[in-house]
This record gives structure tokens, sequence and C-alpha cells, in this order.
């Protein structure tokens, strides 16, 4: 914006001093020319009294000093053919002025000629004729013309100089809202433009940092409600304990331990809504150890409605599986990927869960992790199940009876890595989740 306005500014300049320069530089040749046609004249009508009424004598000198004077070609032809001051030949004009009495000016490649015709001397006519070179009528055009472009010059430059100042300051509010804007964008909700510039851009300004304080007061409102509503799942929680420690044998320890890791999960997303996180560019996990802990954790369930669970692991060349409900965990080697460990087991639990909410009980399941190309790892998880349904693809609706949240927290994980994730049908006609994890953006120090 700031070039193409000195560019404007620039444009409607020159057409400005065109049309000054060039009228007034041909002015300027005109008036030099008239000048100096002036001028020789003004000498020419000085010897008409002289020539009327001297002697021939006193005539030669008086035409003789003249000439010499003057500095220009004047010459007096008598009617005898006497030829007195500047020797010149008889022009036709000169001819013609003698012949009929007319006095006039004539124009020449060499330059103007000037004659007068003087009547009434006993011997005839004469004539007076005084010659203006070519060089004498332009004599300082040249230098005019030189110090009108300098000026105009100078004057463009000093309306671009204007030019790039008024537009600085009219571009410079413009770059300070585009970049409130983007820190906007990028959830910065501390940024705020200083109204400055025109009233309009202050009045965009003003807007702007309107609409970021109520941005950050629907967050907040938004944060609140979600922690409050997470925060009423404490009471069944605290019931559900209170059963599970009325429980003898070991149903009753595993059901403890469960509901203290659902007590912690609340627990973290109270905190997580109440005090918004920045994201981590060099969050990592090591994918292997998080997955195979939260297979583990499916796998009772699985066992209690009969699913067979396959788990697959494939890191640094080693690799493990079992199958019939229960999951290994003694595979080599780490998969180091770019997502902190807490939302990689959501995503695990998201995908898991969803096979629970939308297969029959006795639904065989797969998951697979394994390198991949260029870092990061692929997590895959297959069901024997009907197939994938369109009503989980959309996030927040659900024709199953769920959320409709659940592919969407995996693929937002994915996403945040620098991977993606497919959706798909197995070779059995089941549905497959395909994520793929992208690397941590520097080197982790995993142990």
């Amino acid at each position: 914006m700031r070039r193409r306005l000195t560019l404007l500014v620039a444009a409607t300049m020159c057409l400005a001093l065109l049309a000054f320069v060039v009228p007034l530089a041909l002015l300027l040749r005109t008036v030099a020319q008239d000048r100096a046609t002036t001028t020789a004249g003004a000498d020419a009508q000085s010897l008409v009294p002289l020539v009327g009424t001297a002697d021939p004598v006193s005539l030669r000198t008086s035409v003789e000093h003249m000439a010499a004077d003057s500095g220009a070609p004047l010459t007096v032809f008598l009617a005898d053919g006497s030829v007195l001051g500047t020797r010149a030949p008889r022009t036709s004009a000169v001819r013609l002025a003698a012949l009929a009495g007319v006095s006039r000016t004539v124009e020449r490649p060499d330059g103007r000629e000037i004659v007068v015709a003087v009547l009434g001397r006993p011997d005839g006519t004469a004539v007076i004729r005084a010659f203006v070179p070519a060089a004498e009528l332009t004599r300082g055009v040249a230098r005019a013309w030189l110090v009108l472009a300098g000026l105009g010059v100078a004057l463009l430059l000093l309306g671009l100089l204007v030019a790039d100042r008024l537009s600085r300051a009219l571009v410079s509010p413009i770059t300070e809202l585009s970049t409130v804007s983007h820190r906007l964008a990028r959830a910065d909700l501390t940024a705020r433009a200083r109204p400055d510039g025109p009233p309009e851009l202050r009045e965009v300004a003003g807007a702007l940092n309107h609409l970021a304080d109520r941005i950050q007061e629907l967050l907040r409102e938004e944060r609140e409600q979600v922690a409050d509503l997470s925060h009423r799942l404490r009471a069944p929680l605290t019931s559900l304990r209170l059963e599970a420690e009325s429980l003898a044998g070991p149903d009753a320890a595993r059901i403890g331990a469960r509901v203290d890791a659902m007590e912690r999960a609340v627990t973290g997303l109270i905190s997580q809504a109440r005090h918004r996180r920045e994201p981590d560019a060099h969050a990592v996990c090591e994918a292997t150890s998080a997955v195979r802990e939260r297979v583990a954790f499916w796998t009772v369930l699985a066992e209690d409605t009969g699913r067979a669970v396959t788990l697959d692991i494939t890191a640094d060349g080693t690799a493990s599986g079992t199958a019939g409900g229960t999951a290994d965990g003694t595979a080599g080697g780490t998969l180091p990927v770019g997502v902190p460990a807490d939302e990689l087991a959501a995503a695990v639990d998201a995908l898991l869960g969803n096979v629970f909410a939308h297969t029959p009980d006795g639904t065989a399941f797969s998951v697979t992790l394994a390198p991949r190309a260029g870092g990061g790892a692929v997590l895959t998880v297959a069901d024997d199940g009907p197939g994938l349904s369109t009503d989980l693809v959309q996030r927040g609706a659900s024709l199953g009876g769920s959320t409709g949240l659940g592919l969407d927290i995996a693929r937002r994980v994915a996403r945040s890595s620098g991977g993606r994730m497919d959706l798909s049908t197995g070779p059995d006609g089941g549905a497959r989740v395909t994520l793929e994890l992208g690397p941590p953006a520097s080197p982790p120090a995993l142990p």
C-alpha cells in the first residue's frame, strides 16, 4: 500500500510537472526569439531617420559604428547599389523591399532577417537589413530549460518524500492492526492495538480491542462452565469410591484403582479448564509405554465383555504381540512422538472407547504401533465390527448415543504433532483408524 501510494503521487506529480514545464519551456524559447528580433528591429529602425536625411559619407560612418556596437549584422543597401555596414548579399527580401517599399521579417534556415524600406531619398528607396543568427535566437534557452528540469526534479523528489512520510503515517497503524490480529489468532489474547492514525483507523483499533476483550470474557466464562461441569462428577465418584470400599476381595482393589484414575482425570480436566495452557512446541512423550499402559487398562474391560485384544508394537526393530484379552509389555525400544503423554493417552482412550461403544460384545480388536517414516509413530486401532459409520465423523453430532467427540480428540492430537488421522475399512469389513504422530520438534531427552 505504501508503495502504491508513492507511485500514485509520483504519477500525479509527473503529469502536473509536464503540464507546467513543457508550456513554460516553449514560452521561454518564444520569448528569447522575440527578444532577439525586437532588439535587431530596434537597431534597424534607429537608422531610418539617418538613412533618409544624411549624406553618403556621414551615413557610412554612422552605419559602421552602429553595426560594430550592436554586435549583430547590420547593412544598408542604397538605391545606387552601394552597401554600407556589414557586408551581405542582396537577398530576395531586400530586393522585394526595394521594389515594393515594404518592411518585413523573414524566417531563414540560418536565422531571422529583418528588412526595413526607407522611402524619400533622392536616389531612390534604401533598404536597412538586420540579421539575427539562429544561435542568437536561442541564446539562454538551453540554460533556462536546464533550470526548469532541475526545478521539476527537485519538486518531484520533494513530493515523493512528502508522499512517503504521509503513506508511512497511514500504513503504520494498519501494519500494527495486522500484527495484533495475528497475535490474537495465535491465542495471544493480551495483544491490544494502539488507537493511532486517521479517525477511521482509530475506530477499527478500538473495535479490535473490544473484540479481544470480549473473546477473553467468553473464554473465561466457558472455562468456568467446563470446570463447574467437571466438578459435578466428584459427587458420583465419591459415592462410587464408598461403594468400592465396601466390597471385599480383588474386585475392591481393582475398582478402587479405576476410581482413583477417574478422579485424577477429572482433577486434571478441571485444572486445564480453569488455567489455559499454551501449546508446547517441544512436547514429547514415549509412545510405546503410553499406548501399552492404556491398552492394559482397557484389556480388563475386554475380558469382561469377551473381546480378544491384539497388541503389536514395533520399536527400533523389535516387535511384540499378544491375543486373547491380554496385552504384552515387554517390547524393547522407544518411539518418541511430539505430543504430551496425557494427550496421547486421551487419544488412545477415545479410539478404544469407540470400539466398546459402537461394536457388540465379543468383537475382537487390535492395536498396532509402528515407526513412522521421517520420525514419529503410526498408531492403528482396528476392530472386527460392522465397520465405520458416518455418525462418528462429525464433531459433536452422533447418531450412536455418544457425544461425537472421540474421533475429533484423536484427530486434534495427531494434527498438533504435525500428523493426521485416516479412517478406513479393514480387510474383514471392520473399522480401521490410523493416527500418524509426528516426531518431537527437538531431540527428546528420554531415559
